[in-house]
């Protein structure tokens, strides 16, 4: 093991020289490719989805339902396809595979697809029902499964990309643990597929959001009376309103903190799909949020929670 450290620490230094060079040549050209994005009724996905088409890209666009049509992809936008994708519907998953886009690929070859739909809710571990748990792991884990296994085949043969939307949530929790358990989840996930996928030819992106709730709007404001109302009668023999109040003004303030530029992201989402050498994690977070990140990362657990009960007491 050790003889083989010298050869570790010789590719440690020349992996940065090797990628800076990669990152110096042309970037791809976007005709004749097509990518997908899920979630596109609002937020990062309906902005990707514009920039893409002005990049010169097709885009197919999932939404919700055929009915949901998004006021900005008028006519003028002649390769945007609006498609009813239902992430947590496996034969819709499937019916947008075999017909809304192999239809279209007779003459473009199928480039990119971005993960991106996602949900967000608040919440203490007791205070969220079964059923609530299930409904975030089929959305945000088990849903980016379902489209990336259905469009493993098309991404294989065109040697393609796949970007995830994660969120720095995915380090530590304060107040969303649901959410942040999902993340962590598509995060080791993602560690895995871009492995395998590297054989192919086949890039596997992540991308590390910071706080955008303000952008995105996937976390309205918290209740503290709704919360209160769906709590049941062991918990509100543990909590009392004020607490429950405390933390959901804490959680709301935490959101408004929140950068309304969800172009930011972008400008990473779009880096992932037409860099010669895309970055493996895209970590798009103010200085702060980086920090938290890092002595998450770096620090032994016990420090990382005094410093989020330190936050929490406050």
């Amino acid at each position: 093991m050790w003889a083989a450290a010298p050869l570790l620490l010789l590719l440690l230094l020349l992996l940065p020289l090797a990628r800076l060079c990669r990152r110096g040549a042309a970037r791809l050209e976007p005709a004749g490719r097509a990518v997908l994005i899920t979630g596109c009724d609002s937020g990062f996905g309906h902005l990707l989805a514009l920039r893409l088409h002005r990049l010169g890209f097709t885009v197919f666009a999932g939404c919700l339902g055929k009915r949901v049509q998004p006021r900005r992809f008028c006519s003028a936008f002649t390769r945007v396809v609006k498609c009813a994708l239902r992430i947590t519907l496996l034969p819709q998953v499937q019916e947008a595979t075999a017909g809304c886009l192999l239809s279209h690929f007779s003459s473009i070859g199928f480039w990119g697809l971005v993960n991106n739909a996602g949900i967000s809710t608040f919440g203490e571990t007791g205070w969220l029902p079964m059923e609530t748990y299930e409904k975030f792991a089929d959305v945000n884990l088990l849903g980016s499964i379902r489209t990336t296994l259905a469009f493993l085949p098309l991404l294989r043969k065109y040697k393609g990309r796949i970007v995830f939307m994660s969120s720095i949530i995915a380090y530590f929790t304060l107040g969303n643990g649901i959410y942040s358990m999902t993340k962590a989840a598509i995060e080791k996930f993602c560690d895995a597929l871009r492995l395998e996928m590297k054989k192919f030819g086949v890039q596997v992106c992540i991308i590390q959001p910071g706080n955008y709730a303000p952008s995105t709007k996937i976390q309205p404001p918290v209740s503290a009376e709704e919360i209160w109302s769906e709590l049941s009668e062991e918990e509100k023999a543990v909590y009392n309103k004020e607490y429950v109040q405390e933390r959901a003004n804490f959680f709301n303030s935490i959101l408004s903190e929140g950068s309304t530029n969800g172009n930011e992201v972008v400008d990473a989402m779009v880096d992932a799909l037409t860099s010669p050498a895309p970055k493996a994690r895209y970590m798009v977070a103010k200085l702060k949020e980086k920090a938290l990140v890092f002595v998450c990362a770096l620090f032994p657990t016990v420090v990382m929670d005094s410093v989020l009960s330190y936050a929490l007491s406050k």
